[in-house]
Formats: C-alpha cells, structure tokens, sequence
C-alpha cells in the first residue's frame, strides 16, 4: 500500500489538473455553448459583457468531442451570425470564426484548417518570434499526449498509441522544442522522459515551457479545430502548424540577410544564413514525429481533410521564392498555383537571396568575405534535398498510391520536384551531400 501524498506531491497532482485540458462532458459542452450563443445573439446583452475568449473555448470543448466537419449546420448557421454581427470588434475572435466556418462556407483548405489566421494574431499582437511559438506547438504536442495517456478516456474511433511509439512522438517533439529554446532544462526534461513518459506526469508539465504572455497562450490553445475525434489528428495539426512557424522564422531572417547583403554587412548575412541552415535542418525532427503517426488513424481523418494539402503551404513557398526567383515550370506547377497571393508576390520581382549575392559576387573586392556565405548556401541546398526526400519516404510509406489531398497524384507529385533546386541561377551552388539523399 502506497503511502499518503505529502504536499508537494499533491501540489504537484493539482498542476496536472490545470495543465491538462478540462473535462467537460458531451452534454454539457453542448449546453454551455447553446447557452452561450444564445448570449450572443441577444441584441439587449450589451457587447461589453461578451467574451470572445470564453466563446471560442466553448466552441473548442465541442470540437473535441464531435470534430469539425461533424458540427451540426444550425451550430454553424449560429456562429456565422455572431461572426457577421460582431466582426472587426476582437481580431483573435474574427480568425478563429473565420477559421471554424471554412467548411460550412465552402472555402477549407490549408490555412484555415490549421488555423494559421489565430497563430498570425498572436504573432502581431504580441511580437513574438515564430520560432518561439514553434517550441510551443511543439511543447503543446508533450502536453496533450500525455494527459491524454493520464486520462485515460477514449473519445477517439482510433485510440491513443502503444507506451513505445509515444515515447517516440514525445521524445522528437521535445527535441524539436528544446532545438529552438536550448537551455539545460530542456535536457533535462529528454533525459526524464526518456524511459517511461507517464511515470512522473506532473514534474514533466511543470517544466514544459509556456508563451509569455497569458493571452498568447490561451490562444494558441485553441488554434487547433481538428475535422475529426481521431487522436492522432491533434498532433498531426500541431507539427503542421510548428512546420509553417519554422519557415515563418526562416523568412524573417532570409529577407534580414537580403538586407545585410545589399549593404555589404558580410558578417550580418552569413550569421543570418547559419540561422537559416539551422533551421532547415531542425525541420527533420518534424518529419520523425509526423512518422510516429499510424496508418490506420491518418486514413481515418484523412478522408474529411480534402481539399487542404502541405502543397498550400505558403510559408514554404515564400521561402522558396526569397532563395531566388523560381523557374517557369516551377511558377507554373500546381504548388504556386495552389497559392495564388505567394505567387504575385514573387511574380512581382520581390529582391531574392540569389540576386543579392550575384551582385555581391559581382565585386571582387566582397570574394573572400563571401566565401562562408556561398558555403552556406550550398549547405541549404543539401539541407533542403534531404528535407525532400524525407517528405518523399514518409508520403510513400502514408499514402502509398493514393492521390494528394490537394488534388495531385500524391507521392508521384513529390517525387517529380526533387531534383528542384532552390539556387538553380547559382551553377557552383549545387546538392553536394549525396551520402544522405534518402535519410
């Protein structure tokens, strides 16, 4: 017989209770949020004691228990009221309806189902860095499994892993996280979880990072609205977000570095560039814990995800298109078609990477110091291959035949585009490292 809980360990109990999702039962979560549109949608309630927060957290705990795409429409009819009557009053609230109501108005794909709309918010109103919001989603998918394991409830058709694979998934999201905070205690949470994630739950919680504003975090909770119950679904939409967050912070630092070169600020680009390497290399550790996911559980929510695909992700394709303007064929493919702002935006002779260097190069007084620089690049371009090919391996083991939810032929799609280079204009920058090609 154990002996009794002492006060730390029971303080340390109680953490796990705040730090793990709240329990609401499915009628009530139903309940509440009746009662609360019903709130809303009264026109004598003044708008001064309407929160949005509280709505979209309402909204969020139905989610959970039924998935987007199976919202009843009257509940969707409903929330499209309260969108159109209060818009531009709270632009945390705005995304995430607008968010919400993507497949009920026809218009679901990528951006929306990841809710990238709220994530842009709490960057722009709280200046956070990407990266930094990236070790969040990250730090989020730990936290989720592993209340979910410490619960111990099925909501889910397809139920939670075996200990094995989500000490898996665990340890690469912590890696990931703790590759974009650093600092001892990210080791030492690696180091605890190593063995057995759930045998000491609530000091993993304690120690898991949290965004430093309240605000920040309470949204940043609630920007994941998955189409399904599927377990897996959660931290497939949490690694799609992190993906998207990490290509946000390379371009920040890839315009920076068009910058310095065109200043002649050799040193400030070449630290920008490393930056950049790091990054693009840090982006594998997603593709290990998106590996961790189960067959049977991705076919299960994959069928109510059509129309939305990574082809639309447009953080990748700005970061294409500031390396160096792509060529026709590329411009032409499906995946700049599929997102029609990022390609104006590069159509419309935004500066590149490539160009600025070519200018530099141009001046042979900048040669030597622009050595480690063109190293660098050609240390992306072998980075971005390997990242592409993984993508290749793990689409081929996921998908098989099957063709891409963006309307491509999936894996043959992929496959097509690997040969791609980013510094195609740069003929002594090439794929050098073939040692690793199918890693």
């Amino acid at each position: 017989m154990s002996a009794p809980a002492g006060p730390a360990e029971q303080a340390l109990r109680a953490a796990v209770e705040s730090s793990c999702a709240i329990q609401v039962s499915r009628d009530a979560a139903a309940a509440f949020l009746s009662s609360e549109l019903d709130h809303w949608l009264d026109p004598t309630v003044p708008p001064d004691e309407l929160d949005g927060l509280v709505l979209a957290r309402l909204v969020t705990h139905e989610i959970r228990w039924v998935g987007k795409h199976f919202l009843q429409p009257d509940r969707l009819e409903r929330l499209a009221a309260v969108r159109d009557r209060y818009a531009g009053r709270d632009p945390y609230l705005d995304a995430f309806l607008d968010c919400l109501l993507d497949k009920h108005e026809g218009r679901f794909w990528n951006r929306t189902y990841l809710s990238l709309p709220v994530l842009e918010v709490v960057l722009a109103e709280h200046d956070l860095q990407p990266s930094g919001v990236a070790a969040l989603l990250a730090a989020d998918i730990v936290r989720y499994e592993l209340c979910a394991a410490h619960r111990r409830t099925e909501v889910s058709p397809v139920g939670r892993p075996e200990s094995r694979t989500l000490r898996t998934r665990v340890r690469h999201s912590l890696r990931f996280m703790t590759a974009h905070l650093g600092g001892a205690a990210s080791e030492d949470l690696l180091s605890a979880i190593a063995h057995d994630p759930e045998s000491d739950l609530p000091a993993l919680l304690l120690q898991l990072p949290t965004p430093p504003i309240a605000t920040a975090g309470e949204w940043i909770e609630l920007s994941l609205q998955p189409v399904s119950t599927v377990h897996d679904e959660y931290f497939f939409m949490r690694v799609l977000q992190a993906h998207e967050m990490a290509f946000a912070g390379m371009n920040r630092r890839l315009r920076d570095a068009v910058v310095a070169l065109r200043e002649h600020e050799y040193d400030v680009a070449t630290r920008l560039l490393e930056e950049v390497v790091a990054f693009m290399d840090r982006n594998a550790s997603l593709f290990r814990i998106v590996a961790t996911m189960r067959y049977e559980a991705f076919h299960t929510f994959r069928e109510f995800t059509d129309g939305a695909s990574a082809i639309q992700s447009e953080q990748y394709k700005r970061f294409e298109g500031l390396c160096g303007l792509p060529p026709a064929t590329r411009l032409g493919s499906p995946a700049f078609e599929s997102v029609p702002a990022v390609r104006a935006e590069v159509g419309e002779g935004q500066d590149t990477v490539t160009d600025a260097y070519l200018a530099a190069s141009a001046d042979e007084r900048s040669a030597v110091e622009l050595v480690k620089f063109s190293t660098l690049l050609r240390a992306l371009e072998d980075s971005h291959r390997r990242w592409k090919s993984t993508h290749v391996t793990l689409a081929s083991r996921m998908l098989g035949e099957a063709r891409g939810s963006g309307y491509t032929s999936g894996v043959e799609y992929l496959s097509e585009w690997l040969d791609h280079r980013l510094f195609w204009r740069l003929p002594g920058i090439g794929v050098t490292d073939t040692s690793r090609r199918s890693a």
